[in-house]
């Protein structure tokens, strides 16, 4: 089916300095160094986002000075906790937290897989234009995915349980790897509803600057992953 970008509109310059003064405080706040080059990446994907929006519906969020805190910083605030080279972003939808990973981590490859065709597009335009060569998009869904070798660390915020990403995505997972689930308030009940081979390593507690709401990052391995590939 045939599709176009959606045509180009220029924030205005008081605008781009106050969303580029936004995203600095946010790093600092995290303690996240973040080449100038890096912040400009991150600042041409918002705006990206912003014009694909429009046409694509890739989020909720519809001001840029909102998407700074709730989409940018909130998956900045992630980094510290992850760890390995070869990473997935499972139901990655307009690209949160891949993208920013990817622009932060370029010595690292990752993957961001989704199954909805126009928000796959838009990564695909994301990846040419920011020119982020470790960055792989794919339009597929998570059952039927079969990558060559697992990934050290599966990342999501998408998913409506730990259950469920367990789940879905434990083909995907090395042995010694990692899940990654960005969460709200405290996900105690999820937790409890876990099955036993899953092992929790620790849920940390997230403070993302520009929000007042809870964030916490569940962190997740198999035990004998092995046998339950």
């Amino acid at each position: 089916m045939p599709w176009s970008v959606p045509p180009a509109s220029a924030s205005p310059p008081d605008l781009d300095d106050q969303l580029a003064t936004e995203l600095q405080r946010g790093c600092n706040a995290l303690g996240l160094s973040v080449s100038a080059q890096q912040r400009a990446l991150l600042l041409d994907y918002l705006s990206l986002l912003v014009k694909w929006n429009k046409a694509y519906n890739l989020t909720a969020v519809r001001l840029p000075s909102l998407m700074v805190a709730r989409h940018l910083l909130d998956s900045l605030a992630i980094f510290p906790h992850i760890d390995g080279q070869r990473l997935i972003d499972v139901g990655t939808g307009a690209g949160l937290p891949g993208v920013p990973m990817a622009i932060l981590y370029p010595q690292r490859e990752f993957h961001l897989l989704d199954s909805n065709g126009k928000k796959t597009r838009f990564l695909f335009q994301v990846k040419t234009a920011l020119r982020l060569d470790n960055m792989q998009v794919h339009h597929q869904r998570v059952e039927s995915f079969r990558p060559p070798e697992p990934f050290e660390a599966v990342t999501s915020r998408a998913f409506a349980s730990l259950a469920d990403m367990v789940a879905g995505c434990r083909h995907l997972l090395a042995g010694n790897g990692r899940f990654f689930a960005m969460k709200g308030t405290y996900p105690e009940q999820e937790l409890a509803a876990l099955d036993p081979a899953c092992e929790v390593v620790a849920v940390h507690s997230l403070e993302v600057p520009g929000l007042s709401e809870q964030r916490h990052l569940v962190e997740l391995k198999m035990i004998n992953t092995g046998e339950l590939r």
